[in-house]
């Protein structure tokens, strides 16, 4: 596995695999990798001819610096983690480096992430998803032509990604499923942070998605009703609930949808301690 320590690097070698008439599968992370992780790489290695996978914690889309400098980091594990699983290239990069054009001693200026960034994150994280599209505008440019492989946990983040995937023209954006524990409970780098005495708690996420889940199934389809099925579930514990919304996942709005839905995402985000967790469920399907 090539090891590349920068964005130039990288785009010279995704433009020498285009050359070779190769197909890129592109994973972008932020390190602390996990089976979800290696679940999008499996994908991009089985759906193309090559694949790479940029590590970068980006601090465009951290509000909060201690948050920043707590997030978990383990690069000599997760780049024999990549290398075990059939990676091709790994990069990383510093803010300087992807944003050359930008003096070092200016605040780089952030993307607007549009109208999928409305509601939810925008107002628990102010700025994070602006932060997102900044950093994925250039790694999408590293790495040009290709798919781009996304967990479907970050829901609200595909959409915005996605957006930015259609008015750049291109990557293909790939969602991919949530990889879970056991428990339910969806894997994230932030959950080597929670203590052994919270594990019970935190799956009351799982459980309040699933209550809605079961409501949808019964054929219920108001709104509020679904939202109130996940928060009876999440009071029950001692986490600390941000919100339990319910959105059309085919048209995003920044405040609740009204009526009786077609579709429906059920999304979650709550902490636990200091410990942030999100994670959505699409209610109109067969899959849990």
């Amino acid at each position: 596995m090539l090891h590349l320590s920068s964005p130039a690097e990288a785009k010279e070698w995704c433009a020498s695999q285009r050359r070779l008439n190769q197909t890129i599968g592109f994973v972008p992370t932020m390190g602390a990798l996990h089976r979800g992780h290696l679940s999008l790489l499996d994908r991009a290695r089985r759906e193309n001819t090559a694949c790479c996978v940029s590590i970068f914690i980006n601090p465009l889309q951290f509000e909060d610096g201690q948050d920043f400098d707590a997030y978990p980091r383990n690069l000599d594990t997760d780049l024999s983690l990549l290398a075990d699983n059939g990676c091709d290239m790994v990069f990383e990069g510093t803010l300087e480096q992807f944003f050359p054009e930008i003096d070092p001693k200016e605040s780089i200026p952030l993307i607007p992430a549009g109208h999928f960034g409305k509601g939810l994150e925008e107002e628990f994280r102010p700025g994070h998803l602006d932060g997102v599209r900044t950093i994925v505008d250039r790694l999408f440019k590293v790495v040009g032509e290709s798919k781009a492989y996304f967990g479907e946990k970050d829901f609200q983040q595909t959409l915005v990604v996605s957006d930015l995937a259609r008015a750049i023209g291109y990557p293909e954006v790939i969602v991919c499923p949530t990889v879970r524990e056991v428990s339910g409970l969806a894997l994230s780098s932030r959950n080597s942070l929670l203590k052994a005495e919270q594990a019970s708690d935190v799956t009351k996420i799982y459980q309040a998605l699933l209550a809605a889940k079961k409501f949808w199934q019964q054929g219920e389809r108001n709104p509020e009703t679904l939202r109130r099925a996940m928060n009876d579930i999440l009071e029950a514990s001692t986490l600390v609930i941000e919100y339990a919304a319910i959105r059309d996942p085919e048209n995003w709005s920044a405040s609740p949808p009204y009526g009786h839905l077609t579709q429906a995402q059920a999304l979650i985000a709550a902490r636990m301690g200091s410990v942030r967790l999100i994670d959505n469920m699409r209610l109109d399907n067969d899959t849990p």
